[in-house]
């Protein structure tokens, strides 16, 4: 038994639309010999399947054992020639890679001419679409044709394309050299969060630095303009500056609306440049710009011109619900938001292939603050297990951590103390393996720790002690980021003042108006 949602092929089968499944069920048929093949009858039995059992499909008589893996193999490529040939994914990327195998063919027929008006052609778009990197192959490959297909023009001919190959080459380099960067910082960001202290700050500061290639803003294009403000935004992310992180996330968005025909070209990277910056404005908590952010970027994501597939519909997804949940978040609104679970739960089961596990415990987080806002601990409890639980997950260590912390207090407020003092253990000794024990967690731990030794007309006075020492480290470099992730002070301030958390967080999003 196969394991069905590991299996590449049975992912594929089940990833397809009905119209990818008619398409390639026309374009086997395209050749009768093809209608009664193993393959089309491995498709067929795949496709009808709920789950993958090779033993089963041997036992149909659709092929023998020792066949399986290459017959499986031979339906996957297949499969992937016929999504290549299907219109809905056919872009400019994909239209000017056709025309550079189409002028290969001609040029090793011999005919020079051809290829070259082909290639011409090809090379005008693909630089229209600031794709330098087929711009480069296609300059590389006249490069080659111009060497044996001797015309009285090519001296002036040889100096032009030299001198287009090392402009194109010279911004691929910046391109690369920028991207790589952007990715080093989202690695790092991911693996260990935030900074925690100007140690680190010193050293992600001076890694930055040296790595940030320089350059001339005059010859900057849309691509090198996008990675170099991509890479900007890790840096702010890390440093906790949210003011830069709204900055170049705006500057990356801006981008794309001066640019309408990139967003058709390149969707996925204005979906996540978008996503940054109504997570940049839930950072800096202004509400009024992250609802209108929100409201125009689902309008502009609706509209009949924005391209549709697996990969966008996926991201969507994540990117709109992860939002609306942080907006019901800064005003306050849990139980306006409650409606949001079922569709979000909804969305992991209907995507779970294609989300990864990360993301998945990203969204049971938030779901598990939403029923801590909504005063329903033991839910919220539920949600923070999955996380907790998840032992064989890597993910970033900082939501791992307050997980934990958040299901303390969630022990706490549901009256289920009985555990509490075990869990306190686990979450020390889990804090201090992570090395990301920080004064907030500690003051938070110390405070629930000494809970079984204060009698109860004592408790507002702690709770007002707790909050003063955690009140100095609001707008602290390195310990704020714990409010991001739980508004303890709401918290604290309702159990002094006796009204639900929700009411104290409504009453701040008021002084949120800009």
């Amino acid at each position: 038994m196969t394991n069905d949602q590991k299996d590449p092929l049975f992912v594929l089968v089940k990833s397809l639309s009905k119209s990818e499944k008619r398409q390639f069920k026309v374009y086997v048929g395209r050749l009768g010999v093809n209608a009664d093949s193993k393959f089309l009858a491995l498709f067929n039995h795949l496709d009808k399947s709920e789950s993958l059992d090779e033993e089963l499909i041997v036992s149909k008589g659709i092929v023998k054992k020792q066949q399986l893996s290459n017959l499986k193999a031979h339906l996957y490529k297949q499969i992937l020639i016929s999504l290549r040939l299907s219109p809905l994914h056919q872009n400019v990327r994909s239209q000017i890679r056709e025309q550079l195998d189409f002028a290969t063919i001609l040029y090793h027929k011999g005919l020079y001419k051809q290829s070259l008006k082909i290639l011409d052609k090809a090379k005008t778009v693909a630089k229209e679409n600031e794709e330098n990197n087929i711009a480069y192959e296609i300059v590389e490959l006249e490069k080659v044709i111009e060497t044996q297909y001797i015309t009285r023009s090519i001296n002036s001919r040889a100096d032009e394309l030299t001198i287009e190959a090392k402009m194109l080459s010279m911004k691929n380099v910046l391109t690369s050299r920028l991207s790589n960067l952007s990715l080093q910082l989202y690695g790092l960001m991911i693996k260990s969060g935030y900074v925690r202290n100007d140690k680190e700050h010193t050293v992600i500061t001076n890694y930055f630095e040296s790595k940030l290639p320089k350059y001339d803003w005059n010859i900057l294009g849309f691509r090198e303009k996008l990675w170099l403000y991509k890479a900007h935004l890790w840096y702010s992310f890390m440093v906790q500056d949210f003011l830069s992180c709204y900055k170049y996330s705006k500057k990356w968005v801006d981008l794309f609306y001066e640019n309408p025909k990139m967003i058709i070209l390149n969707p996925v990277f204005f979906l996540r440049g978008n996503h940054y910056l109504l997570e940049s404005l839930y950072l800096i908590q202004d509400k009024t710009k992250l609802k209108l952010t929100l409201s125009k970027f689902e309008k502009t994501i609706k509209s009949d011109d924005f391209p549709i597939d697996d990969n966008i519909e996926v991201l969507s997804f994540q990117f709109i619900y992860n939002n609306r949940l942080n907006v019901h978040f800064l005003e306050g609104t849990f139980d306006e938001g409650a409606y949001l679970v079922d569709e979000i739960l909804a969305g992991i089961k209907e995507y779970k292939n294609r989300i990864d596990d990360h993301h998945i415990m990203v969204l049971y987080y938030k779901i598990g603050c939403l029923y801590f806002g909504m005063a329903n601990h033991r839910k919220c409890i539920e949600y923070l297990s999955k996380i907790i639980n998840n032992k064989s997950l890597k993910m970033r260590e900082d939501l791992m951590c307050f997980a934990r912390v958040l299901s303390l207090v969630a022990h706490y407020e549901a009256g289920m103390d009985y555990h509490l003092e075990t869990q306190l253990k686990e979450t020390y000794r889990f804090l201090i393996k992570m090395d990301d024990l920080h004064e907030v967690q500690k003051e938070m731990i110390k405070f629930l720790k000494n809970l079984g030794d204060i009698f109860p007309h004592q408790i507002k006075d702690e709770f007002r002690k707790l909050h003063k020492t955690l009140k100095q480290y609001e707008n602290h470099p390195y310990e704020k980021r714990a409010f991001l992730y739980l508004d303890i002070l709401s918290w604290l301030e309702s159990n002094i003042e006796g009204r639900p958390v929700a009411d104290i967080i409504k009453e701040k999003s008021k002084k949120l108006v800009r």
